[in-house]
């Protein structure tokens, strides 16, 4: 975390800026596996706090968040949780790739981000964001930039002034090899500016 800090803080003048406003930004973290795969996909174009009601649902129907028991779950009962249609596919897909062993996450500590990504995109419902996120709050990626993320880019732009995310991702090139931080550091006032809770 220092290093990463530091490095930004040198580097570019808002991050040094952003350091003495707020300090050192929320580090979120969530455990590798199915369940974290699931409240990501969950997540997708809701509120935290929504799609975290929603598994509490799943969790307290089903007793327990597994590949066995998704795929068991009739479309009935995921829709009674809160779950849409598509995205009571994307979970039942996920399962069935873990089930059928064509997704092994136990593998993924030991691979690079590239190759993580390339295994997670084959999966119906899972795109970049989701893939983002899960490799920087649970396989710890340094250096990923979740450029599909709306706090993120809305963030760039109050404090770059950038509208094309072209630019964005030209800007973003001096944080590397920390752009995970970087992004840390953006969600953080993001949320402040907004006096919102910090909730991953």
């Amino acid at each position: 975390m220092e290093p990463a800090i530091a490095f930004l803080i040198e580097n570019d003048p808002v991050f040094h800026g952003l350091y003495q406003q707020y300090g050192k930004p929320f580090i979120p973290s969530r455990p590798e596996g199915f369940q974290t795969l699931c409240k990501l996909i969950l997540e997708q174009q809701v509120s935290i706090e929504s799609a975290r009601a929603c598994y509490l649902k799943i969790e307290n129907v089903l007793g327990q968040v597994s590949p066995e028991f998704i795929l068991s779950a009739s479309e009935e009962t995921l829709r009674a949780c809160g779950v849409s249609r598509q995205k009571n596919t994307y979970l039942k897909a996920l399962a069935t790739a873990i089930i059928d062993k064509s997704l092994l996450l136990e593998s993924f500590s030991e691979k690079q981000p590239d190759e993580v990504r390339n295994e997670l995109i084959k999966i119906k419902g899972i795109g970049h964001w989701t893939i983002d996120v899960y490799l920087m709050f649970s396989l710890q990626s340094p250096d990923i930039l979740p450029i599909g993320d709306v706090a993120v880019v809305n963030t760039i732009k109050e404090l770059y002034g950038l509208e094309q995310k072209d630019a964005m991702l030209e800007i973003a090139k001096k944080w590397q090899p920390y752009r995970t931080m970087a992004t840390y550091f953006l969600w953080h006032h993001y949320l402040v500016k907004r006096n919102r809770q910090f909730i991953f």
